[in-house]
């Protein structure tokens, strides 16, 4: 009776063992393929052939009964699956935009919404077709929380200038696509409606679309016509949501089934991938193959017969029936037996032999640390070399007598400084290279850039610019420290602004900067008047003047007070004395950009005045400078600013808050002034230096108006501020405005104390 329970016992536990082996497998009449599609484990078309949900292949069929593949319940084409490389290659729309039509592009058909797969970033290219053309592409993580926008030009005016097979940015443009992105929108549209183009009607339409690399080569043709409306896309794809380390300490849901299979952090959002070493699936049990290392060319042993074949990578091979050895031809190969004084000989002469070889790689070792350190060093002199170093020394050389001079960093140090350049010391990235926040030897922290200059025609220039801003000395621009050159790209040091962003405060208080920092009027009017004076200072008062060119809200950091520090110089330019403008590649960012300056790549100071308008906009409205979530009228702040003021609507688009917070006169004299500055034309916006002179009049007036008390508008006052006053008015561009400056000397003539303003 015993015996028969214990062996009840035994198969029980036997038949759960089986079970738990076939939750994770495949049933054996799952379908293998979809149409032309194969479906390999794990994905699969019905329950029970697939891992989970993520894995489902929907098999649809048309009225011709071809079998249709879509990935899970997306209604998106699957093209083809790659256990090997983990990917899926699906079929993915093209945005078109035609002159004189509206699109007839559906909001499901500009993009792509996935939950559990990403879009390649190494194998996928956003591209724009057609002259005239922007074409941009706005990702978002897995959350739908984050986004990611990204922009791509294209210009032409004749077919002629246009070549076949480039996309350089004439008649076709391509740039990379961000990493971890699971969805993403396309949109297209014709700077000037094709006003531009001189050979008839050879491009009547902008296309956009997200393409696999190598699916698509640039044709002039294109330009006429892409018959084409769906276009390879290669997805990345992993298994559930844990790193290889963390998966197999659960073996019994652990993915990698077989014995000769090992396991691959995802390199594209969380999860892992399984690889067999020789092919195979390795999702199933037994599914990878095993080489037959005896079958092939190389087989190692003397006489083939005598080869077998071991699990896993291996092989055994044996010596005929009176010899001995191990069977090796590289090896001791088979021979007769000898007898035993024969076999001491031998051994003596092995042992001599292996004492020498032992003797030499002990000396070899002690050699190769001094070999590789001088490797390294003449690695670093030539990367110095590249980089501008002798010609940076002898610039240093000349200012030698000036209190300011720039340090030449080792690389070594800087590598100490940022932990080898760990990720978790990474606290930005942008166009222009990667800041890491380091610690030097002493104590000091500092920001530390990968400057992406590898242009040889530009070290010049950059070797200039970096004598030139490590001589700047200003309380409102961050300070350039030194720089290293023994790297492939340079390494600009930088001294380290401890409270984030502009653009930060005022967009994203609740998660990175908190309630406590809410930007009242008087701080914002005070950043505003700041910043303004730095970039006069850049314009005007330096030996070489220097226009920044990227004036933006993310590009002025804010420290502990919330004083003001304009930083990122990567897209600067040193403007010789003799020169009011240079003809240059248009450099910037979309939002800020001078139509001026994109229309005929002039750049001169004033285009940083009209970023620094749009900057006034987003501290006056608290609005992004450019925002796809916004109706179309109103995507770009500086036009729907000017349009607002235009129209009297002002008070629609002003941030309430502070609009209950300051004196309604100094908000519209604040917003006259922005208005100025996004003039359309250069020469009729003001300089720098009499932005930064207004504002700090106004601040001045404002501090000491009503003997320093805050002038508080009534309700009605407030409803009806838009209306002209006599000691106020709104600019309507013709200069016909009150002058703020007029009235700050006014001012300051009847103070009879120096002002403390704060600063």
């Amino acid at each position: 009776m015993a015996m028969n329970k214990i062996l009840k016992l035994i198969q029980l536990i036997l038949l759960i063992a089986v079970a738990s082996k076939a939750v994770s497998q495949p049933s054996p009449d799952c379908p293998k393929s979809c149409g032309n599609l194969s479906i390999p484990y794990p994905f699969g078309t019905r329950e029970g052939c697939y891992m989970n949900d993520t894995f489902l292949v929907t098999c649809n069929h048309d009225n011709s009964s071809t079998s249709i593949p879509l990935l899970g319940t997306n209604n998106i084409l699957v093209l083809n699956i790659s256990l090997e490389d983990g990917e899926v290659i699906v079929s993915s729309p093209v945005v078109r935009d035609c002159y004189g039509t509206k699109s007839k592009n559906s909001n499901d058909q500009n993009g792509l919404n996935l939950t559990h797969f990403s879009i390649s970033p190494s194998r996928n290219k956003f591209t724009a077709v057609g002259c005239g053309t922007v074409g941009v592409f706005i990702g978002y993580d897995s959350s739908r929380k984050h986004v990611t926008t990204r922009g791509c030009v294209s210009m032409c005016d004749t077919l002629g200038e246009i070549r076949n097979g480039s996309c350089d940015g004439i008649g076709c443009c391509q740039i990379g696509v961000p990493d971890g992105v699971y969805g993403f929108a396309m949109k297209s549209w014709s700077i000037s409606n094709n006003s531009t183009v001189r050979d008839g009607d050879f491009n009547p339409c902008n296309y956009a679309f997200t393409v696999a690399e190598g699916y698509y080569k640039f044709d002039t043709t294109n330009l006429k016509s892409l018959e084409n409306p769906r276009l390879p896309l290669v997805l990345d794809w992993a298994v559930g949501n844990q790193t290889c380390e963390e998966a197999q300490q659960h073996p019994s849901s652990y993915a990698c089934k077989d014995k000769n299979s090992y396991c691959l952090d995802s390199t594209n959002g969380i999860g892992y991938r399984c690889k067999c070493n020789h092919g195979g699936n390795p999702y199933l049990y037994d599914g990878c193959h095993d080489k037959d290392e005896c079958a092939l060319n190389s087989n190692p042993c003397v006489h083939k017969k005598s080869c077998k074949n071991a699990p896993g990578e291996g092989l055994k091979c044996s010596c005929p029936k009176g010899h001995e050895g191990d069977g090796l031809r590289n090896g001791q190969g088979c021979r007769p037996k000898r007898d035993k004084n024969t076999g001491n000989l031998i051994l003596i002469i092995g042992l001599s032999l292996s004492l020498s070889l032992l003797a030499v790689v002990v000396g070899c070792l002690n050699i190769y640390p001094q070999f590789r350190e001088r490797k390294l060093m003449k690695i670093r002199e030539n990367y110095f070399k590249k980089n501008g170093g002798m010609l940076l020394q002898r610039q240093i050389d000349l200012v030698n007598g000036s209190t300011e001079r720039a340090t030449i960093f080792t690389a070594e140090e800087l590598k100490k400084a940022t932990d080898n350049y760990d990720d978790d010391r990474i606290i930005g990235k942008g166009g222009h290279g990667t800041v890491y926040k380091g610690i030097l030897s002493n104590g000091s922290v500092v920001a530390i850039k990968k400057a992406m200059v590898c242009n040889q025609t530009e070290i010049g220039q950059f070797i200039n610019e970096v004598v030139v801003l490590s001589q700047i000395n200003h309380r409102n621009v961050v300070k350039l420290l030194g720089c290293c050159l023994e790297t492939e790209f340079p390494l600009l040091v930088y001294e380290f602004i401890t409270n984030g962003t502009l653009c930060e405060h005022l967009h994203f208080e609740g998660e990175a900067c908190g309630d406590k920092h809410k930007l009242s009027w008087t701080t914002r009017l005070r950043i505003a008047a700041e910043t303004a004076e730095s970039l006069a200072y850049l314009h005007s008062s330096v030996s070489t003047p220097i226009t920044h060119r990227d004036v933006k809200t993310a590009n002025i950091l804010l420290d502990d007070n919330l004083t003001a520090k304009v930083s990122d110089f990567g897209a600067s330019k040193l403007v010789p004395l003799d020169q009011t403008q240079l003809t240059t590649l248009v450099q910037g960012t979309m939002g800020y950009l001078d139509p001026e300056y994109f229309q005929t790549s002039q750049l001169t100071e004033k285009s940083d005045v009209y970023s620094f308008g749009v900057v006034l906009a987003e501290l006056l409205t608290s609005k992004k400078a450019l925002s796809f979530f916004r109706p179309q009228s109103h995507r770009n702040l500086s036009m729907y600013f000017v349009s607002a003021m235009n129209e009297g609507r002002l008070d629609q688009i002003l941030d309430k808050e502070i609009v209950s917070d300051a004196s309604v006169e100094y908000v519209i004299e604040v917003a006259n002034l922005a208005k100025r500055c996004l003039r359309l034309h250069g020469e009729e916006r003001p300089s720098m230096k009499e932005v930064a002179m207004e504002l700090e009049g106004i601040r001045i007036i404002e501090k000491h108006s009503l003997g320093g008390a805050k002038d508080v508008a009534s309700q009605e006052e407030t409803e009806s501020f838009l209306k002209p006053r006599s000691h106020f008015s709104i600019d309507h561009g013709d200069g016909t405005g009150s002058s703020t400056i007029s009235r700050f000397y006014d001012l300051h003539n009847q103070i009879l104390e120096p002002l403390e303003d704060g600063r």
